[in-house]
């Protein structure tokens, strides 16, 4: 009798077929209102992870496809150029994101809220319901005509993911 097919976990194959040319660009660099959302993918113990997915989605319009993807470099980085979303129906402006990485069977799902948006976030429903050290975990510095979204899979400074 043979036995079952061991359990694995997916990847690292996300580079063969999850990325296209133009993916990070929502919406063109330099045109009117585009922001960089960059950041570091890490595992649990801090080191970046040079080989996941991150994935971002918001309400499309205005040259603004609304879908992004971008594969993290050697040094776990990544960086997708947008526009910054308006808020809508009593939530802060956000972007939602996923990351796909080894060891991860499934997507992780997270948002991304922007820094100077402290009168929204304190009103948005979701941060609203964090603590103040997990709430800091999905909030976005401006940097350098973008925002720093660093990404920690598990260990003390874990990201929120939401499940579904």
């Amino acid at each position: 009798m043979a036995s079952p097919t061991p359990p694995q976990t997916v990847g690292p194959f996300f580079s063969i077929g999850l990325p296209w040319d133009d993916g990070p660009e929502v919406v063109a660099r330099g045109s009117d209102g585009a922001i960089v959302l960059r950041g570091t993918v890490c595992d649990g113990e801090g080191a970046p992870v040079p080989d996941a997915i991150v994935e971002t989605w918001q309400a499309p319009g205005d040259g603004c496809r609304g879908f992004g993807r971008c594969p993290t470099d050697p040094e776990g980085r990544w960086e997708i150029v947008t526009r910054k979303p308006a808020a809508e129906g009593g939530e802060a402006p956000h972007v939602a994101v996923a990351v796909f990485a080894r060891g991860l069977l499934d997507r992780v799902p997270t948002r991304v809220y922007f820094g100077d948006e402290a009168e929204a976030n304190a009103a948005d429903p979701l941060l609203s319901s964090l603590g103040p050290e997990r709430r800091e975990t999905l909030i976005a510095a401006a940097e350098d005509g973008g925002y720093r979204f660093d990404i920690h899979l598990q260990g003390d400074r874990e990201t929120v993911f939401f499940g579904f």
